[in-house]
């Protein structure tokens, strides 16, 4: 399953935190069904039917069926721009 970096698990919480109404949001990655695609993240109020769950400290990440497969044994990490206020998110290997 999808682990997460602390500073990934931060930027989640940090970006699903400005949904207040929506207690059970998280970020959502979908697939293309291959290892080689992008994936395209969008912040969600609640995990789509059929979504794999991932939460760490607080953090929730959903991943479709494509995204579940290909991101299986994966790490997801962050890092912030401080300056512009931006994250960028990367997958790695696990260790």
């Amino acid at each position: 399953m999808l682990t997460l970096t602390e500073e990934a698990t931060t930027a989640v919480k940090t970006i699903t935190a400005q949904i207040p109404d929506a207690p059970h949001s998280g970020i959502r990655i979908e697939g293309a069904g291959s290892s080689e695609s992008q994936f395209k993240l969008s912040v969600v109020d609640a995990p789509a039917s059929g979504d794999a769950v991932v939460e760490n400290g607080g953090a929730r990440v959903f991943l479709d069926s494509d995204a579940a497969a290909v991101l299986d044994d994966r790490v997801l990490d962050a890092q912030v721009d401080p300056e512009q206020g931006s994250v960028q998110f990367a997958v790695t290997n696990a260790a």
